[in-house]
C-alpha cells in the first residue's frame, strides 16, 4: 500500500514506553543511540513502569497516549518478553504516526482505533545498531531505527511490508438487554479500574433504551452512583467520567482496586435503571 510522505517536522519526537523501570541503565542506553543518531531529536518519555512482560498494559498505555502528541510521532513500545526469538521486530505506519516495537500483539489496542496505512518487518540491518544484541533489540533495533526515521521519514526505507502482523483479541464490551457487561483492563497507579465500557457507547446504550441513569457492579459488587469527579463520588467507591474516554470506578483518596478487592480482568456489568 502506498503512503502519503509526510511534512517535514522541524524537531522530530520519539516516545518511550517500556518495562524497562528507571532502576537499570536500559532506558538511558536507548536514549543515547537516539541522540547519537540524532541529536536534534527530542525524547519523551510516556512510561518505564508497564508491569514486566506485561502486553496487555502495555498495549493500553500506548493506546491512551499516542493521539496526545503531534501529527508523525514515532512512537517506540518496547516490553517483549520474546526478544531474540523469531518474534519480528516492527514499524507501523498509520494515519497519523509511527510506531516502532516488536510483533507481539502490543500495538492492538492502536490497531483498534488507527487507520493503519502499512505494517514493515523492521530487516533492513544497516539502520540497526551493530552488533545487534540478542536480548536488547530496545537499544539495537527500536532506539536505532526510530532515530534513522527521524532523519528519513520514510517507513518503507526500513524493511519489507507484512500482512500477517499479531493481534491480541482485545477485550469488547458486550450489550443484552438493559445490561453492558466489560471488564477492567488496566488500574492506575491511584487504585482506580479502567474498563473497556467507553463513554460514548455508554452514552447511546443509554439514549437508545431510553434510561437517564445506570447502577454498575464490579466483581459482583456494587459500586456508588457516577459522578462528575473523584472528590464529587457518593459513597466509598463510585464510577467517572475517565480522562481517556472509558467508564471508571474510583474511590476519593483511595484505591478502588484495594477497596473492592479486584483486579485487571473483572467484570464489569452496567444496568439500566
Amino acid at each position: 500500500m502506498l503512503e502519503k510522505k509526510p511534512p517535514a517536522i522541524k524537531r522530530p519526537i520519539i516516545t518511550l514506553t517500556t518495562d524497562f523501570g528507571s532502576r537499570d541503565h536500559y532506558v538511558g542506553a536507548m536514549k543515547g543511540v537516539i541522540c547519537e543518531i540524532n541529536p536534534n531529536a527530542k525524547i519523551v518519555d510516556i512510561t518505564h513502569d508497564v508491569p514486566a512482560h506485561d502486553l496487555m498494559g502495555a498495549a493500553f498505555v500506548i493506546r491512551a497516549a499516542f493521539e496526545y502528541f503531534p501529527l508523525n510521532t514515532i512512537h517506540v513500545v518496547v516490553v517483549d518478553p520474546g526478544v531474540g526469538t523469531k518474534r519480528r521486530p516492527i514499524l507501523v505506519r498509520s494515519e497519523n504516526f509511527y510506531f516502532l516495537g516488536p510483533d507481539n500483539g502490543v500495538f492492538s489496542f492502536v490497531y483498534d482505533v488507527e487507520r493503519i496505512s502499512q505494517v514493515y518487518e523492521l530487516n533492513a540491518s544497516h539502520y540497526h545498531r551493530q552488533p545487534v544484541s540478542t536480548t536488547f533489540h530496545g537499544r539495537d533495533i527500536f532506539a536505532s531505527c526510530a532515530a534513522y526515521l527521524t532523519k528519513l521519514m520514510q517507513a518503507e526505507d526500513f524493511g519489507e511490508p507484512i500482512e500477517d502482523y499479531v493481534r491480541i483479541q482485545t477485550p469488547k464490551p458486550q450489550a443484552q438487554g438493559r445490561e453492558v457487561k466489560g471488564i477492567i483492563v488496566h488500574v492506575d497507579t491511584f487504585g482506580n479500574l479502567i474498563s473497556n465500557i467507553s463513554l460514548a457507547d455508554l452514552q447511546r446504550f443509554l439514549q437508545h433504551a431510553g434510561a437517564k441513569s445506570f447502577r454498575t457492579l464490579v466483581g459482583g459488587k456494587p459500586v456508588g452512583a457516577h459522578a462528575a469527579t473523584y472528590g464529587l463520588g457518593q459513597g466509598e467507591v463510585f464510577t467517572v467520567s475517565g480522562s481517556h474516554g472509558m467508564l471508571e470506578i474510583a474511590a476519593s483518596q483511595k484505591s478502588a482496586a484495594k477497596l473492592l478487592g479486584v483486579a485487571r480482568g473483572q467484570e464489569v456489568l452496567v444496568q439500566l435503571e
